[in-house]
């Protein structure tokens, strides 16, 4: 992965997601007043068309990471304090939390925004204005801990290894209510829901909420730290890059030539409405994903190539990880995926076909209907400001050998090659049809499969990371 810094990203402050090619300072016309119409949102009325990024929800990034000067006596101050345990998903939330990705909260939920969140999907803040929240981000504690935490009003939060990362102050305890979560979030209670599975079903029946300071950055010593910018830092690497415009794309698959048609034409549709200097977010999720999903050191090595296959320009894309956990939970996530990506500075994303949906647990078809992702987001409370772009339908063109935008006067020119026919042929280390997904990246695809190949005693290894 070293490479990926030095071939394609300038070597600043963050290294990994900078172009490495010299940057010419594009001239900029007066700001543009204009408001044009956007025929795929028809709800959200016009664009508007002007300089400058989005602000964040609640108008201000919050940064929960405790100054340099302040952590020798933070790390004393948690040791005097009852220790609560965090798995990995949960440290993946503070993560979340610290850096602004879900402005303006600044810890783990009370239950008054537990509810809100479940049963509104946003939450109203003290001036009265809505913000979208449409995941719960908690924390649980089992009898154990409760009994433990007292009557303090805070708690320290421990790693694997038991040193201190965080100390959550005037803590609410309330009950976990896991069926009536799992419902609302997930509108089923189906078995083999894989967060549910991963992180709420043996989790404590307890929920504790507070305002959170984190001791220092949180950073996973992966060799892809580098790569996780905070909204901060993104918002930073967009002004210097003079943006007028950013568009997200969030994706936890590796990327074909139909996806990269997908954000270079939403690029071009930018440009034509009167953007000067569009940049794509390119933004893998980061955090838990489910076994068959491919790892994200072997995503993050398959995007390299992308961009070194010229796929996506490097002068025009920021690729950097996105650090949350995944639900599938269909078009109730899709709202926190848009939601984050306001506080990273983004006013458009791309929405594609059953976003962070998945097939139904137990029968088959799909949990959610295909649509209704994109659907909501045309209408979810607090994400007015965001401008919602619903994927154009592409596909393999026969006649072209190339992917292309499917023209329903010739359905049988179009091969639709899903993402299980994508891995299939991966697995068998077979080629898609030439102009699928660049050489090099299907490369990294196939080598990650061969990586799970079972050995000569029949059991197949655990991945090995890129």
């Amino acid at each position: 992965m070293a490479s990926m810094a030095s071939s394609l990203f300038i070597k600043s402050r963050n290294p990994s997601l900078s172009s490495h090619k010299t940057q010419k300072k594009p001239h900029f016309a007066a700001p543009i007043k204009t408001s044009l119409s956007l025929h795929s949102n028809p709800t959200r009325g016009r664009i508007r068309i002007s300089c400058g990024l989005i602000e964040p929800d609640g108008g201000k990034l919050v940064d929960l990471v405790v100054k340099d000067t302040e952590r020798s006596e933070k790390r004393r101050q948690a040791q005097s304090l009852p220790g609560i345990g965090l798995t990995r998903v949960d440290l993946e939330w503070v993560h979340v939390l610290s850096e602004g990705w879900a402005s303006p909260l600044r810890g783990f939920m009370r239950e008054s925004e537990f509810l809100q969140t479940l049963h509104f999907n946003a939450l109203r803040l003290g001036d009265g204005s809505v913000v979208n929240m449409s995941v719960p981000i908690v924390l649980a504690v089992d009898d154990a801990e409760k009994s433990r935490i007292g009557g303090s009003t805070a708690v320290a939060l421990v790693d694997s290894g038991g040193d201190p990362v965080a100390i959550l102050n005037n803590i609410e305890i309330y009950k976990h209510n896991k069926e009536e979560r799992i419902a609302r979030t997930w509108g089923t209670t189906a078995s083999g829901l894989p967060y549910v599975e991963k992180a709420i079903t043996n989790a404590g029946n307890w929920l504790i909420g507070g305002d959170l300071e984190v001791i220092e950055p949180i950073k996973y010593h992966d060799g892809l730290d580098r790569f996780r910018l905070s909204p901060a830092e993104l918002r930073d690497e967009f002004t210097k890059r003079n943006a007028d415009a950013v568009f997200a794309f969030q994706l936890r698959n590796p990327v074909h030539n139909g996806h990269a048609l997908l954000m270079t034409d939403t690029r071009r549709r930018l440009l034509e409405m009167g953007y000067k200097n569009p940049v794509l977010l390119l933004h893998p999720l980061g955090g838990y994903t489910k076994a068959d999903d491919v790892p994200l050191s072997w995503r993050m090595k398959q995007h390299e190539k992308v961009l070194e296959d010229g796929v996506l320009d490097p002068e025009t894309t920021v690729v950097s990880i996105f650090p949350s956990p995944m639900h599938y939970a269909g078009p109730t996530e899709v709202q926190w995926h848009a939601k984050a990506r306001i506080n990273a500075g983004a006013n458009f994303y791309i929405v594609g076909r059953d976003p962070a949906g998945m097939s139904h647990p137990v029968e088959k078809r799909d949990l959610y209907d295909a649509d209704h992702g994109k659907k909501v987001l045309s209408m979810a409370p607090g994400l007015e400001r965001l401008n919602i772009l619903p994927f154009k339908v592409a596909a393999y063109d026969k006649t072209q050998s190339k992917m292309a935008f499917f023209d329903p006067s010739r359905p049988q020119d179009f091969l639709f090659i899903s993402g299980t026919k994508m891995r299939t042929l991966a697995k068998n280390g077979e080629n898609p049809p030439d102009g699928f997904m660049c050489p090099g990246g299907w490369k990294v695809l196939v080598d990650y499969y061969d990586s799970l190949a079972p050995s000569e005693n029949g059991k197949v290894p655990e991945p090995v990371p890129a």
